[in-house]
């Protein structure tokens, strides 16, 4: 099974991408005006940078819905853009929310508002508005998006201009799937034996449904890296999402990012790939495979940047591999090429 066959054809959806933006040719001058960017787009402000993204929950909207529980996606929505935004080196101000819908129950919008607001928390942002539209016409259950706000001086972005051949990368362990691949993973639940109310069958989730496990909320990494940044001359930053360990390439394409010491796939991943009979290939190009964020640092950083890293982060910390000559990206122990 692949995620090009429930739907998801990534290769198909960068084509059009690229043909939306061929059609965007206008720019501001002056203040304001665009400065790039790769995870986030980029406007000058003076001696800072204003930093824009935008991104939704996805497909994971209707798991919830399955499961009546929607206290978690309001992280999920929150996670997928303030992790995008430190990506460049900024740190997230401000968020708004555009909350479509087919029919405004109050029961479920107060629970997607306690996500949110937790998503804020433990962000350090502010929730300073936002769109509820009612759509029955239009939208089949709700679809939870927002758009961020963050900044940084101009001297202290970090765009992946400054990697280069012996850098070291360090990965940041997810919290599980996070918010892609969720087509992929419910025509992998359609077609098992297994519901999503039965306990999760591996170890690694003591008393936990099949459910609870995939609807845990994506990992915010916003403290640790805004700390690290204070720190360390960070030369790149990713946040492993859809496309899996293909986001690498998107911080400087004409180097090769290998993959020399993964971090462990958790047993939801394990447990996906074996009863969607899944290869690895599709399976690191889809999910984060146990990586969720990862950070580019000079050899001679990897010590301090570890340091920092644990200090304020829960999640597990470990040296992945390397930057080496060439281009794409590999993981020489799957054999696996980008």
């Amino acid at each position: 099974m692949t995620y090009a066959e429930t739907g998801v054809d990534i290769d198909k959806e960068e084509r059009a991408i690229k043909e939306l933006l061929c059609m965007i040719k206008t720019k501001r001058k002056g203040i304001g005006r665009p400065l790039g960017g790769h995870y986030a787009g980029m406007i000058e402000f003076n001696e800072y940078v204003l930093v824009l993204c935008t991104d939704g929950v996805g497909s994971k909207v209707l798991l919830a819905n399955i499961l009546n529980t929607w206290d978690t996606i309001g992280i999920d929505c929150i996670a997928m853009n303030v992790n995008d935004a430190i990506c460049v080196g900024a740190e997230p101000l401000a968020f708004v929310d555009y909350l479509a819908i087919d029919d405004p129950n109050p029961d479920i919008t107060k629970e997607i508002g306690k996500g949110l607001e937790k998503g804020a928390a433990l962000s350090n942002i502010s929730i300073i508005g936002g769109e509820t539209a009612s759509l029955p016409e239009l939208i089949n259950g709700f679809d939870l998006a927002g758009t961020c706000l963050a900044y940084a001086k101009k001297d202290q972005i970090v765009l992946g201009e400054s990697i280069e051949p012996g850098d070291i990368i360090i990965g940041l362990e997810s919290s599980g799937v996070h918010s892609n691949g969720f087509s992929l993973v419910r025509k992998i639940m359609d077609q098992s034996s297994y519901s999503y109310q039965d306990q999760f069958p591996e170890k690694g989730y003591p008393n936990r449904t099949i459910g609870e496990v995939l609807l845990t909320p994506t990992k915010i990494y916003v403290k640790e890296i805004i700390t690290l940044l204070q720190h360390i001359p960070v030369h790149g930053l990713a946040h492993i999402t859809g496309s899996g360990l293909k986001n690498l390439s998107r911080l400087k394409s004409t180097v090769k990012y290998a993959i020399l010491n993964p971090l462990t796939p958790q047993p939801v991943f394990t447990f996906l790939q074996s009863e969607g009979t899944i290869d690895s290939f599709e399976m690191y190009k889809t999910f984060n495979m146990g990586m969720g964020f990862s950070v580019i640092v000079n050899k001679h950083d990897v010590d301090e940047t570890i340091r920092i890293l644990k200090q304020y982060s829960k999640a597990r910390v470990q040296v992945v591999g390397e930057i080496q000559k060439g281009s794409g990206v590999v993981v020489p122990s799957l054999d696996l090429k980008y």
